[in-house]
């Protein structure tokens, strides 16, 4: 029988894994993102720091990274995995760096992907396992593919290895049988990301959904393809596996459709994306036979909505076809309180070295910043526990 929804206001809860320390930090990390030109300004101050040599990385290190961070290598970041699975949270390891133009940097990317689902074959506490294409390949070579135009030899070449990548990735998980998420990317490559998905999980997903590809519904062809991701999965009679996000790239979407004159992929109002967000949940639930969901998201009326379809349709919370997904540091509330009341849940936990993480960490403060109420919610949490456990501020 299914359990009743969570209580999101619960801190007690949702801070019980932090200690005094970490709670004052989290809570003064938070008063600083709320700042704009705090967010505007430090990327370009902690980019002059670093090139003059101040001594800004231990600083980063011992706050914003710890913070959001796991660590800077997968053994660093395991002590972060048992703290989280000590309250029935998993992890899905997430390597930050990404390839940087050269063969060699996209196979060393591969063979790092590969020890995280070592890791995760080998840790019942890290569900998934994940990796962005853009990693693995240049993001002009996978541009080029989308468009249609012909491929030089070499890039033909290239082209195949992108390809070798992705499948010995995604053959590995499944040999491991561990699951893998593929990042969703920018709209003008997509559809070459979600042809090689395709590809994937029509090998790998014969049995269950061990291949996930990552939809962005901030766009507004998403719900359709999600329904055409279906209809082919039922006619190929394989799984699909489906990660639910918002999006992630949504001023840089905009800019170059207006750049090109077109109209924009993403939605016009926020409440236009919650809404197809909110569809697309449902029609996943109304097709759990067929679709696993992973459900990547702050929003606490979607987490409701998944949880009372689930209530509502006498799921356990613990069904192995439906997992919730936030990000470490962020919306604990969320996280810790549906684990208490046993749902699947995990923490996407970044790691890599500080400067690796610098853009990454830059992204969660202006992320903060932007989503409406995001940095007032998650301080006002804070500062509830901190005056729950009588603590100054």
């Amino acid at each position: 029988m299914a359990q009743s929804i969570p209580d999101f206001n619960d801190t007690a809860v949702a801070f019980k894994h932090l200690t005094h320390y970490e709670l004052r930090r989290a809570y003064w990390l938070f008063k600083v993102i709320g700042k704009p030109i705090v967010v505007a300004m430090g990327p370009v101050m902690t980019d002059i720091a670093i090139k003059l040599h101040l001594p800004i990385q231990s600083l980063i290190k011992s706050t914003v990274f710890a913070h959001f961070c796991g660590g800077e290598t997968i053994k660093e970041s395991l002590k972060r995995v048992d703290e989280l699975a000590e309250f029935h949270v998993g992890t899905i390891l997430d390597f930050a760096r990404e390839g940087e133009g050269k063969e060699s940097d996209f196979d060393a990317v591969e063979t790092e992907i590969i020890r995280t689902i070592e890791e995760a074959a080998q840790h019942g506490s890290i569900p998934f396992a994940v990796f962005k294409p853009s990693g693995i390949g240049s993001i002009e070579l996978l541009t080029k593919v989308e468009t249609g135009t012909g491929l030089t030899p070499f890039e033909e070449a290239a082209f195949q290895r992108v390809h070798k990548r992705f499948e010995n990735i995604c053959s590995y998980a499944a040999n491991k049988n561990v699951r893998i998420m593929v990042d969703a990317e920018e709209s003008w490559f997509q559809n070459t990301v979600d042809a090689l998905a395709k590809d994937m999980m029509q090998k790998y997903n014969k049995q269950r959904a061990i291949v996930f590809n990552t939809i962005q519904m901030y766009r507004h062809d998403r719900l359709a393809f999600l329904k055409e991701a279906f209809a082919a999965a039922e006619q190929g009679h394989y799984f699909l596996g489906v990660k639910l996000v918002r999006g992630a790239y949504m001023e840089k979407e905009n800019r170059r459709a207006v750049q090109l004159g077109t109209r924009s992929p993403i939605y016009a109002s926020k409440e236009l994306t919650d809404n197809a967000y909110d569809d697309a949940l449902t029609f996943c639930m109304d097709h759990v036979d067929r679709i696993a969901v992973c459900a990547g998201t702050h929003n606490e009326k979607s987490v409701k909505h998944l949880a009372g379809l689930m209530q509502k349709q006498n799921f356990e919370p613990h069904d192995s076809r439906i997992h919730f997904a936030q990000l470490l540091g962020m919306s604990d509330n969320l996280s810790f309180n549906l684990a208490a009341k046993d749902y699947n849940v995990a923490k996407y936990v970044p790691y890599g070295t500080v400067n690796e993480l610098l853009p990454y960490l830059t992204r969660r403060a202006q992320e903060n910043s932007s989503v409406l109420g995001q940095t007032s919610r998650e301080l006002n949490l804070l500062s509830t526990e901190v005056r729950r456990r009588g603590l100054k501020r």
